[in-house]
């Protein structure tokens, strides 16, 4: 399944936030960094539609974000950075099973995959309790597991991590690592990126870099360190 951007640019008002971005991901695990204010979310949101380009063509294995929005949301799932932003139900069982709700499961079968959901992300024991109580790595654990709970092909991740402590940040590099989907990784965490297989670096709304991670990393330092 690819991801193809052709020609993209998007703007806020008068500002420019992506220009003429065009590339084509196949790659399994891609990562994606920058200066604050660079255009990585952008970039991201703009793969399952969450933002429309402008201008360009966005295809997620040949169907377009803008006409086909819906098709790309089933394919491509999207983890924000703070987790009280993707949590739409206040008891953490409920939540992961509002992931599943549109698949249009029978109930039994609705209830086995939330349990099984919940065993696989360590938050069992935590079932039947509040959203809000949890600790900030354990909601981006809900998060994330209610995103991947509708099996999505693609997982689009915005700075998961920005608000955990190393630990938390640890366990969520595993369980991405242990993924069968394809992950497209936003992050300021340059260590999260060692395994991957592409780096894009953008800076002012453009990828001025582009290659595996190693070299990638050398231009963005090479970039951040620029008078």
């Amino acid at each position: 399944m690819s991801i193809v951007l052709d020609s993209v640019s998007h703007g806020f008002g008068a500002r420019r936030v992506l220009d003429a971005i065009s590339c084509t991901l196949t790659e399994r695990r891609i990562g994606v960094i920058g200066a604050n204010g660079s255009g990585k979310s952008t970039f991201a949101r703009l793969l399952n539609g969450l933002v429309l380009p402008d201008e360009g063509r966005v295809a997620i294995d040949g169907r377009d974000t803008r006409t086909e929005t819906k098709a790309v949301r089933r394919r491509v799932g999207f983890v924000f950075q703070n987790p009280d932003n993707q949590i739409v139900y206040p008891i953490v069982a409920e939540d992961v099973a509002f992931g599943l709700k549109r698949l249009g499961l029978p109930k039994a079968e609705l209830a086995r995959r939330v349990a099984e959901t919940l065993e696989r992300f360590g938050l069992s024991h935590l079932a039947d309790q509040g959203a809000h109580v949890l600790s900030g790595g354990e909601k981006q654990l809900l998060a994330l597991a209610g995103v991947l709970a509708g099996a999505p092909e693609i997982l689009v991740l915005d700075e998961p991590t920005t608000l955990l402590d190393l630990r938390n940040t640890r366990r969520i590099a595993r369980i991405l690592e242990d993924l069968p989907q394809r992950v497209v990784l936003v992050t300021h965490d340059l260590a999260l990126l060692e395994t991957f297989e592409r780096v894009l670096v953008l800076d002012g709304g453009r990828i001025v870099a582009d290659d595996r991670p190693g070299p990638a990393i050398t231009a963005y330092r090479a970039l951040m360190e620029a008078p």
